[in-house]
């Protein structure tokens, strides 16, 4: 039995998330391009790849390094290389494998051509649209224009279109997900229409989160998914409707170490154990807790500092010192960004797993 606390991951559940989403890419003819920053463990990668997927996202150059050391062959850093180190690593890897860089500005598009020609080569670049998470992404009205400017650069080839939407309506977040994800999948092909009309050569139109991606792939025109939490699933994804929590194949398991009151517990997981960036409470999914503890589904993990967390329970729970609990913890992927491992339980066998790609954030 692993100490804890630490991350387990139930292997035939997540193999079950992989074939869904491989089902709805091929059902909707869609290239399928998860993205690593939910799980950044190499082999769980290959399992995609061996399901289907075209290749993979990741959001640094880090962690494409990482991938491409194990044999991923086909990466896409959703993400804007701007500092001249990271596009010269960049210009490497993609001398070695097949990369497609993100940009979302002239003046980045500019630094990513200049130091691919000093090495003669040719960078294969997407450009980001803000379709309204105001975020990273040139602005709708603007891409056509800055798209133009791209297209003129020496040594990179704008070869596609990309955006991250998540369940976003008119600037808000929204449970309408098949709205979201239609209108996401409708605004990027149009937006991609625009732009072969100018003469440039769009190939890929790449949408989709987990949310989203199962709608979006769903409109004509639209190439590409980059799905990443529902490998796992979460507290956040089920309350959206995306799964129910027996498709979550991630849970913390903690220990009670304190009952100072008949009123809480406390477990051996805080801070450094759980993510804390989907806060309870907060519109449109209103979670209760940071966690949906399966021994004791109506208690509350209400707070944490950094070792502790502690847990509002109700006159009838009998949590007591030395028992082991487990928690689907609301937002997965940075949660797993804590662990330095994760174990993988395939009925009676248990797994300790590298997080390899963890901490790559440069």
């Amino acid at each position: 039995m692993p100490e804890t606390p630490c991350l387990l991951i139930d292997v035939p559940t997540m193999n079950a998330n992989i074939s869904a989403m491989a089902e709805v890419a091929k059902r909707n003819r869609v290239a399928w391009r998860p993205h690593a920053k939910t799980h950044k463990i190499p082999d769980i990668a290959k399992a995609q790849l061996m399901a289907g997927a075209s290749g993979i996202t990741v959001a640094k150059i880090s962690e494409a390094e990482v991938m491409a050391e194990h044999g991923i062959e086909d990466i896409f850093v959703a993400y804007p290389l701007v500092v001249e180190a990271k596009i010269e690593r960049a210009v490497r890897l993609s001398q070695r494998i097949r990369l497609i860089v993100g940009t979302d500005s002239f003046e980045g598009a500019r630094r990513l051509s200049e130091t691919a020609g000093r090495h003669d080569h040719v960078l294969q670049v997407r450009l980001e649209i803000d379709t309204g998470m105001k975020r990273t992404g040139v602005e709708y009205d603007k891409a056509v224009e800055l798209a133009l400017l791209i297209h003129g650069l020496p040594n990179v080839r704008l070869s596609g279109i990309f955006t991250f939407r998540g369940a976003m309506l008119d600037g808000k977040p929204t449970l309408d997900l098949e709205k979201a994800g239609k209108e996401e999948g409708e605004l990027m092909v149009r937006l991609a229409e625009a732009m072969r009309a100018e003469g440039i050569p769009i190939a890929d139109v790449s949408v989709g989160s987990t949310p989203t991606g199962a709608y979006a792939a769903e409109v004509k025109g639209v190439t590409e998914i980059r799905p990443g939490t529902f490998v796992f699933n979460d507290r956040m994804q089920a309350k959206f409707g995306v799964c129910s929590l027996d498709d979550c194949a991630a849970v913390i398991q903690a220990t009670v170490v304190s009952r100072p009151s008949e009123r809480h517990a406390v477990i051996d997981g805080g801070s450094k154990t759980f993510a804390t960036d989907v806060q309870p409470h907060t519109s449109p999914l209103n979670l209760v807790g940071f966690g949906h503890i399966l021994e004791a589904p109506d208690a509350v993990l209400e707070r944490f500092s950094e070792e502790h967390g502690i847990i509002r329970l109700e006159p009838h729970h009998t949590l007591a010192v030395g028992d082991i609990v487990h928690i689907i913890p609301n937002h997965v992927c940075s949660t797993l960004n804590l662990h330095n491992y994760v174990y993988l339980v395939d009925g009676p066998s248990i797994e300790k797993v590298a997080v390899q790609a963890r901490g790559m954030l440069e």
